[in-house]
C-alpha cells in the first residue's frame, strides 16, 4: 500500500507538471497572436493576462521569448513523467544555461564601447536581441572579457551545462578525438603500405593464365582478424553505442544497476585491404617440407586466428597420420616457426591442423566478447566468457554445466588475466541476491582489488589457515542448504528457488562461486583439510548452488592431486614449461608448445580433445573501473558466522580445532617421551598433524624443546593439565 506523503508528493507534482503545461500554451497563444496581429486574432483574444504576459516575456527574453515558453512546457511534461527528483534538478539547470547562453549570444553582437549600460538596458526593454536578461549578461561579459574572451566563457557554460544534462565528459571527449586520431594515422598506414608493396600486374598471357589455374588450386584462406596487433589503449572509430542494463531490485540493497559495457574499453577495428601475402608462401613451403619425406599432402583450408594460424592438411590415402606428427620439429624448421602444434585429426573434420604463431598476436579485447551473441544471447546467468578459437569464434563456458573449474600455467602465461575475465563476466550478469563471491588469495596482490564490492559473502581471504577456516565453512553451508532442500522435496538450488518464488516463508538462496587464486600456498600450509575441503565441495556442491575456481601456477602431482583431478574434470591449461605439467592438468601433452599471453588449451567436462583459445584480454584499469561503479552501487553484507571463525588467531584456532591434543598427550606420559613419528604410529595421522600437536604440547609447557636425534622429555606442566581435566 502506497503511503499517504508519498501519495500527496505525487499529487503536488502532478499538478505543478500540469500548471507549468498549462502556462506554456497561454504564453505559446498570446506571443502567437500578437505576433499575427490581424482582425481575426484581435486583442480580445488573448485578454488583460495575455497582453501583460507578451510585454513581460518581450522585455524579459526579447527574442528568446518563444523559446522560453517551450522550456517552460517540457520541463512540465518532464515533471508529470515521474522523473527522478535529482535528474530533474539537473535538467532544469542544464536547459537553463543552455538559455542563457542562447541569450546572451543574441545580445552580444549589438553590445559596443560607444553604448551606455543606460542605453542597452533602455532598447532591450523594446525586446531586441536577447531583452533585459540576455542584455545584462552581455553587458557584464563584454566589460571584463571583452569580445573574443566572451565567447570563451560561453563555451566554457556549454560544455557545464552539457555535464549537468549528463550526456558528455571531458575524459570521453578527449579520448575520443586521440582514438580517431590513431585510427585515421593507421588507416593512413595501411593505404601507404598498400600502395608501396603494390604488385604490377604482368602482360604476358601465358603468364596470367598460369597464374589464374594456380589460384584455382590456392586453399581457402578464412581471415578471422581484424586487425593486426592493435594497440592496447586503442579505440574503435565506428562502435555502436551500448546502453546501461536496466535496473534490478536487489533486495535490502535497493535498486541495483547492472555495470554497463561502457566501462570497457572498445576495440579498435581497421579493414584490411590485403591478406597477409607470406600465407600462400607458407603454403608452398608446407607442401614442399612434407613432399620432401615422402608425404603428399593438400592444403585444403587456412584460418587466421587471433594467435595462430591453422592449415588444414588432407593426407593422400595410405599416409599414416602418425608420420605427419612425428615431423613437427621439422615443420618448424622449414617455416621458421618457434614451435608448432599439430591436431590430428580435427575433431569433426576429416584433416589434420598444424598451428604456426602469428609473428604478431592479437588481443582479444573483453568487451568485444562480451558484445558477441554467443555471451549477450545466452541466458544463463553463470556464463563466463573465455575468448576466441582459431576460427575466431567466440568461446564461453557455463559454470553450472562444468560445474567446477581448474586453471594452470607457469607464471607469467595469462592465469591472472583469465580469473579478472572469469569474475567480471559474473559481475556483469549477476546482482549480489543472484551471486555471491568467495575470494581466496594467499598471493596477497591478485584477487584483493574486489574488496568491498557488493558480491563478497566475505572479505578476500589472504591468509592460508583462514582460507582453510574459510572452505570448512563453505563444507558446512553446502550441508545446510541440503538440509532444506530436504525438507522441502526439492532436488536442487533451481527447484527450491522456484519454490521460494511461491512462498513467504523461504528466500531464495544466491549461487556461490569460490574462487583460489594459488592452490601451492594453501596445499603447502594445510593440505590435508584443504584437499578434504575442495574435494567434498568438488563431489556434493553442484546441486547446492556452489561452484569452485581453482588455479595455480605450479602444476605439480603435489599440488593438483589425483583426487582433486578426479573431481574436477574441466580445466584451462595455459603455457606450461614440461609436458609432464601438461599431462598433469589436461591428461594429454600441448599446453608446453602454447604460446602465452592468453594462448590456452580449454578441456571441458565431456569434450574428447581440448579446445585452443586465446583468452580474452582485461586491463587493470577496466576492472579498477568496474570495482569502483559496484562499491557505488550497494555495501557488502558479509556472513557473521563466518566472520567469526577467521576472527580468531592462527594458534587459537589449531589449539580449538585440534581434537587428539588429549589422546597425543596421554600417550606421550605413557610412553615417557615425545616425538613426531611416535604420534604418527599410534595415532595414524599425517605427519603435518603430528607436528603441530608437538608444537601445541611444546608452546604449552607439557614436552620439552627439539634435542636433535634425541626424543623431547616430558614436563611437569603435564600434570597441571590432569588437574584442570579432572576438576571439569
Amino acid at each position: 500500500m502506497v503511503p499517504k506523503e508519498e501519495t500527496k508528493r505525487e499529487l503536488k507534482t502532478d499538478l505543478t507538471g500540469l500548471g507549468m503545461v498549462t502556462f506554456a500554451l497561454l504564453t505559446l497563444i498570446s506571443l502567437v497572436v500578437t505576433k499575427m496581429n490581424s482582425q481575426y486574432f484581435s486583442e480580445e483574444a488573448i485578454g488583460a493576462a495575455g497582453r501583460f504576459l507578451v510585454r513581460c516575456m518581450l522585455g524579459l527574453w526579447g527574442q528568446g521569448r518563444f523559446v522560453f515558453a517551450i522550456l517552460i512546457g517540457f520541463w512540465g511534461i518532464k515533471m508529470m513523467q515521474k522523473l527522478p527528483q535529482n535528474k530533474m534538478k539537473q535538467l532544469i539547470a542544464g536547459t537553463s544555461i543552455f538559455f542563457l547562453i542562447f541569450l546572451t549570444l543574441l545580445h552580444l553582437p549589438i553590445v559596443r564601447d560607444s553604448v551606455g549600460f543606460t542605453e542597452l538596458m533602455s532598447e532591450s526593454l523594446l525586446g531586441e536581441g536577447g531583452g533585459l536578461i540576455g542584455a545584462f549578461i552581455a553587458y557584464v561579459l563584454f566589460f571584463f572579457f571583452g569580445r573574443v574572451g566572451s565567447y570563451v566563457v560561453l563555451a566554457a557554460a556549454a560544455l557545464v551545462s552539457l555535464i549537468l544534462l549528463g550526456n558528455f565528459s571531458f575524459s570521453s571527449a578527449l579520448q575520443s578525438v586521440r582514438n580517431k586520431m590513431v585510427s585515421f594515422f593507421a588507416v593512413s598506414k595501411q593505404k601507404l603500405t598498400d600502395f608501396l608493396f603494390y604488385e604490377v600486374e604482368v602482360d604476358d598471357e601465358e603468364e596470367e593464365a598460369a597464374e589464374k589455374e594456380k589460384s584455382k588450386q590456392q586453399p581457402v584462406i578464412i581471415d578471422h582478424v581484424q586487425d593486426t596487433n592493435p594497440p592496447q589503449e586503442d579505440i574503435a572509430e565506428e562502435e555502436e553505442v551500448f546502453e546501461p542494463e536496466p535496473e534490478i531490485t536487489a533486495g535490502e540493497s535497493g535498486r541495483f544497476q547492472l555495470p554497463s559495457l561502457d566501462l570497457l574499453q572498445k576495440p579498435l577495428q581497421l579493414k584490411k585491404s590485403r591478406i597477409d601475402k607470406n600465407i600462400t608462401d607458407r603454403v608452398k613451403l608446407l607442401e614442399q617440407t612434407l613432399a620432401s619425406f615422402g608425404i603428399d599432402i593438400k592444403v585444403t583450408q587456412v584460418s587466421c586466428g587471433p594467435a595462430i594460424t591453422r592449415y588444414e592438411l588432407q593426407p593422400a590415402k595410405g599416409v599414416k597420420v602418425s608420420r605427419i606428427v612425428s615431423l613437427a620439429d621439422d615443420i618448424a624448421l622449414s617455416l621458421a616457426a618457434p614451435d608448432v602444434r599439430i591436431e590430428a585429426p580435427i575433431p569433426g573434420k576429416a584433416a589434420l591442423g598444424i598451428e604456426v604463431p602469428n609473428k604478431e598476436i592479437s588481443l582479444v579485447y573483453f568487451r568485444d566478447v562480451l558484445e558477441s551473441k554467443e555471451f549477450s544471447g545466452s541466458k544463463e546467468s553463470l556464463v563466463v566468457a573465455l575468448g576466441k578459437d582459431i576460427a575466431g569464434t567466440t568461446v564461453v563456458a557455463n559454470l553450472r554445466d562444468m560445474p567446477h573449474l581448474l586453471v594452470a600455467g607457469a607464471t607469467g602465461s595469462g592465469k591472472s588475466v583469465c580469473m579478472n575475465t572469469l569474475i567480471a563476466s559474473l559481475l556483469f550478469r549477476n546482482t549480489p541476491d543472484e551471486m555471491k563471491l568467495m575470494l581466496i588469495d594467499p598471493k596477497m596482490v591478485e584477487l584483493t582489488d574486489y574488496n568491498g564490492i557488493p558480491h563478497l559473502i566475505c572479505p578476500v581471504v589472504t591468509e592460508p589457515k583462514r582460507a582453510a577456516t574459510a572452505l570448512r565453512w563453505m563444507v558446512r553451508e553446502m550441508e545446510k542448504r541440503y538440509e532444506d532442500f530436504a525438507k522441502n522435496g526439492v532436488r536442487d538450488i533451481q527447484r527450491f528457488n522456484e519454490l521460494a518464488s511461491t512462498r513467504d516463508d523461504l528466500d531464495r538462496l544466491p549461487f556461490i562461486i569460490v574462487l583460489i587464486d594459488e592452490l601451492a600456498d594453501l596445499m603447502m600450509v594445510a593440505p590435508t583439510d584443504v584437499e578434504d575441503c575442495i574435494c567434498r565441495l568438488a563431489q556434493m556442491a553442484r546441486a547446492a548452488g556452489i561452484h569452485l575456481v581453482v588455479a595455480t601456477q605450479r602444476p605439480s602431482v603435489d599440488v593438483i592431486t589425483g583426487l582433486i583431478k578426479a573431481n574436477i574434470p574441466s580445466r584451462i591449461a595455459f603455457a606450461t614449461s614440461s609436458q609432464t605439467d601438461s599431462r598433469t592438468i589436461l591428461d594429454t601433452g600441448g599446453a608446453e608448445k602454447l604460446l602465452g599471453k592468453g594462448d590456452m588449451l580449454f578441456h571441458p567436462v565431456g569434450a574428447s580433445k581440448p579446445i585452443r583459445i586465446q583468452g580474452a584480454f582485461i586491463s587493470d584499469r577496466e576492472v579498477e573501473s568496474l570495482v569502483r561503479f559496484l562499491k557505488s552501487q550497494a555495501a557488502p553484507v558479509y556472513e557473521e558466522d563466518l566472520l567469526g571463525p577467521m576472527k580468531d588467531t592462527p594458534e587459537e584456532e589449531e589449539e580449538l580445532e585440534d581434537e587428539l591434543l588429549p589422546k597425543a598427550l596421554n600417550l606421550c606420559i605413557e610412553q615417557g617421551h615425545a616425538s613426531i613419528s611416535l604420534l604418527q604410529r599410534r595415532l595414524h595421522i599425517g605427519y603435518t598433524r603430528a607436528a603441530r600437536l608437538i608444537d601445541i604440547m611444546e608452546r604449552k609447557g607439557y614436552v620439552g624443546p627439539y634435542e636433535g636425534s634425541k626424543p623431547r622429555a616430558i614436563l611437569s606442566g603435564w600434570e597441571d593439565y590432569r588437574k584442570e581435566g579432572e576438576n571439569d
